[in-house]
């Protein structure tokens, strides 16, 4: 997808074709869809409606409706922010500097930008690849939004104008992800630079805790129990706290980890939700259901009421069981299971693996989770519960 090929699909005749495209558009049949457009147009013009048309039907997934208005590139949507926490992230800045000029380095496709302008902030975005910005820059104006989007380089922006600087810094280097932020596109070293005035920079969830500036406040967000990013608060931005997790869609919130005890297992466990985990707030979860840690080591949680919390996951204990293979297989013929749930914290096997060597057949449901507890590695028979806020059991 290049800027060429936006600017065919953005014409009155590639939007006609585009549209047609959309239309007839189905998994795995894109083929016959080119050689069924290919007899009535041109080849570069259907070849970039039916990429787009594929990217779209893909990108619903992060941008519900507005995926079928938008433009993309293959890495532009592959890298960009999925509405819900963009929404979430520019509501906590317009909440703090209403009608702020925000500039977004490293703009992507525009998906934080949507969000931003939504949000009343006034947006202008920077990004060096042309196809990407070109994306960018259509995304704004099919959504009817304001904003300007630039071709350059994030490092070489005067950001002294705006109120607020995002940056996005790119986390893949030849077409591989990026773990280690001293590895990242703007360098790490400019990344602290920003953060030393009011800024919000989306990083990898997996950031180390020590890589944090003093200062700066790192907020892990999941939507749907899904861990997403890590979002790194300074300035005016800053909220006094250096760690938190917000869980989407409830918008859920945390920052502390009181003290909790460890003790053995009782009636049910809970699974904190991951942005707990990775903000290092598991204890926080114990707080909320009156419960304790199995292992200081390891995030389980357990207690002996069932209490619903958006922090956590629950099941019920059935029964604790050897964690042998041979004890397994035998537990899940007993109980005629078929369908098995396994999780895993501080135990090195690859679940898909126990699960074919168990070989589930029955028509019953479980869930089996096994951890460590000292130096043991113990499995329990659970039932997940679906537990509300005002769910009594």
């Amino acid at each position: 997808m290049t800027p060429d090929a936006i600017s065919l699909l953005l014409a009155p005749a590639g939007a006609a074709v585009l549209a047609e495209a959309c239309a007839g558009y189905t998994p795995g049949g894109e083929l016959r869809l080119v050689e069924k457009l290919r007899r009535r147009y041109d080849a570069p013009v259907v070849t970039a409606a039916v990429t787009q048309a594929s990217l779209r039907h893909r990108a619903v997934a992060k941008f519900g409706a507005d995926a079928a208005r938008m433009y993309f590139t293959p890495d532009g949507l592959e890298q960009a922010t999925r509405t819900a926490v963009g929404v979430h992230r520019a509501a906590r800045i317009a909440r703090t500097l209403p009608n702020a000029t925000v500039v977004d380095l490293g703009c992507g496709i525009g998906g934080d930008l949507i969000s931003a302008a939504r949000a009343g902030l006034r947006v202008t975005g920077v990004e060096r690849d042309p196809a990407t910005a070109a994306a960018a820059r259509a995304n704004l104006a099919a959504l009817e939004l304001p904003g300007e989007v630039l071709v350059g380089d994030a490092e070489e922006q005067d950001v002294s104008q705006y109120e607020v600087v995002f940056a996005d810094p790119a986390r893949r280097a030849d077409g591989k992800r990026v773990f280690d932020h001293n590895a990242y596109s703007p360098p790490w070293s400019f990344i602290t630079a920003l953060l030393s005035d009011t800024a919000c920079v989306k990083v990898a969830p997996g950031i180390p805790h020590e890589a944090v500036p003093d200062g700066v406040e790192a907020e892990w967000v999941s939507d749907a129990g899904e861990v997403k990013e890590a979002a790194l608060w300074s300035g005016k931005l800053y909220a006094g706290t250096t760690r938190r997790a917000t869980l989407l869609p409830s918008g859920a919130t945390v920052t502390s980890a009181p003290e909790a005890e460890c003790a053995p297992v009782g009636r049910y466990i809970y699974e904190p939700d991951g942005a707990v985990v990775r903000a290092g707030l598991v204890t926080a979860v114990a707080e909320a259901v009156d419960g304790w840690l199995l292992d200081p080591r390891i995030a389980y949680v357990s207690g002996d009421s069932p209490v619903a919390t958006p922090l956590a996951s629950a099941y019920e204990v059935v029964e604790e069981l050897p964690y042998k293979e041979k004890a397994l297989r035998s537990w899940v013929r007993a109980q005629d299971i078929g369908t098995l749930e396994i999780k895993k914290r501080g135990v090195d096997f690859d679940p898909a693996v126990l699960r074919k060597k168990l070989s589930p057949k029955g028509s019953a449901s479980a869930t089996l989770i096994v951890t460590r507890i000292g130096r043991d590695a113990v499995a329990y028979s659970c039932r997940r519960l679906a537990l509300t806020l005002d769910s009594n059991i």
